[in-house]
């Protein structure tokens, strides 16, 4: 166990502006800090996935979303809390390190890198699987090159880049799932000009075999296809460290993830199963938002979603690569990776973090076109279940990082967590469960991709461990040498 740590002083009050640590620079508007907030918790999974959610638990899928939602906004409200009293590029990681020891910080941090490369393969692969479609003259691995390489120019020329190409992709993202909401629930309730939709109505939460037609179990069931979707709602504490007022950004971004879940997830979800029966072919067939806005009849919603998909999709590269640069440096900065990353060019861009990830990007598509079933999956399953590891750790981080803030800092202390220690405690048992829980899940792969996480994980905490060991006995030698 290392000593109890200290805090970093970032500004010289509560509201005071906060100085770019080691290099990073104060290149992110308070508009672009807003619109990565929003943005971060509409992923593309939302999109993609949420057809066999509502397959599996029918209209009960809100109360999925609903219970992960409310997780979210625990983990969520945790996280701000340690990251508006330090606000750092290494976000959870860096709190871990300090709460809970080197081992923590560095375990979760290279994790939670593997994790965002590895999305940036499946990420890029299912753009280009859409460009394709559109230009076929261009291969997909070619599209996929090609996004990858802009995306890769746009994070190496500055944070503000970054931060303007995320801005208008989730503009774009904001603005076609608030139209979505509010033309499908005109539709629900029958008051939209020119559409006469027979299937659309509140009664289809409740007259096709029920509100739960499998059961209350699939109401769990559907919280395991889910939960992955929400992952990103923290990627706007690693962007505040590079803001004009970091404090400020967590502060806001925390304080506005209710409305955020509640309108963009379960807002749009209730207008899926309401506009249609949960059981409708087209749903499976289409995929939900589609067979939704089809049921309107609504010209090219085939195409349209594919475009807010292929928006999602760039969004989602764009900050994956990022948020793994951001925490390549991170760890660069505390030792646990090499010094180059902690390097920044003189517009304050760690350009060997961001050269790094993109690489093993890279590396990790080649294996999706050429070992689909095998590495690549392996890589996929094996990363699956950081999204809960990142949120266990953050519980059990705010813990003991409450106590260090009341101690050395207490006017940091802008965010609170609620009820303190009861609910966090829940909300790191309730994580507990539905890790449990997958274990049971073969349908859906939920077992394999714990298991395989959880071996990635040990293998990581391990190194860890061994890295500590050898750091100590280096340590010693070298006072050895000193008293001689």
């Amino acid at each position: 166990m290392t000593s109890q740590p200290t805090l970093t002083k970032t500004g010289n009050g509560p509201g005071d502006p906060a100085e770019p640590r080691s290099g990073l620079q104060a290149g992110l508007k308070n508009r672009h800090l807003s619109m990565i907030a929003i943005g971060g918790v509409i992923g593309a999974g939302l999109f993609v996935g949420s057809s066999s959610g509502i397959a599996t638990a029918g209209p009960g899928i809100l109360l999925s979303y609903a219970l992960v939602g409310t997780l979210v906004v625990l983990v969520m409200r945790m996280l701000g809390e340690m990251s508006a009293a330090n606000p750092t590029s290494g976000s959870f990681s860096a709190h871990a390190d300090r709460a809970l020891g080197p081992w923590a910080g560095f375990s979760i941090g290279w994790l939670y890198w593997f994790f965002w490369v590895v999305v940036l393969a499946v990420e890029a692969t299912a753009g280009a699987a859409i460009l394709e479609s559109w230009i076929p003259a261009v291969p997909q691995w070619g599209w996929a090159l090609i996004v990858m390489t802009v995306l890769t120019a746009t994070n190496l020329v500055s944070v503000g880049s970054y931060g303007e190409f995320e801005f208008w992709f989730a503009g774009i993202k904001v603005v076609a799932i608030g139209a979505f909401i509010v033309v499908g629930g005109l539709a629900v309730f029958g008051v939209l000009p020119g559409v006469d939709s027979d299937k659309a109505g509140v009664g289809n939460l409740v007259d096709h075999g029920g509100f739960l037609p499998h059961g209350p179990g699939a109401i769990l069931t559907g919280v395991l296809l889910v939960v992955f979707s929400f992952m990103g709602s923290e990627i706007a504490t690693l962007a505040a460290g590079e803001s004009e007022n970091p404090q400020q950004a967590v502060t806001k971004s925390t304080n506005s993830i209710i409305w955020r879940i509640a309108v963009f997830y379960l807002g749009s979800i209730f207008v899926v199963v309401t506009l249609l029966p949960w059981n409708d072919p087209s749903i499976k067939e289409k995929g939900s938002y589609v067979a939704a806005l089809d049921s309107l009849g609504i010209a090219h919603a085939g195409q349209i979603m594919n475009f807010i998909v292929l928006t999602s999709v760039l969004s989602c590269l764009n900050s994956g690569l990022y948020t793994a640069s951001r925490m390549a440096f991170s760890l660069g900065e505390r030792g646990d990776a090499p010094k180059a990353f902690a390097r920044t060019t003189s517009r304050g861009v760690p350009m060997a973090a961001i050269i790094a990830s993109v690489v093993f990007g890279f590396v990790a598509v080649f294996f999706n076109y050429k070992f689909p079933d095998s590495v690549f999956l392996f890589l996929v399953n094996s990363s699956g279940a950081v999204a809960l590891f990142v949120w266990l750790v953050i519980c059990f981080s705010q813990l003991r990082m409450r106590k260090i803030i009341q101690a050395e800092a207490p006017e940091k202390l802008v965010v609170r967590m609620w009820l303190y220690p009861y609910l966090t405690w829940a909300t790191a048992a309730l994580i507990v469960f539905v890790l449990g829980y997958m274990l049971t899940d073969t349908e859906h792969d939920g077992r394999e991709t714990v298991q395989l996480s959880l071996l990635v994980a040990a293998l990581v905490v391990a190194v860890a461990f061994l890295k500590q060991r050898l750091k100590a006995r280096a340590e010693a030698r070298d006072e050895a040498r000193a008293e001689v």
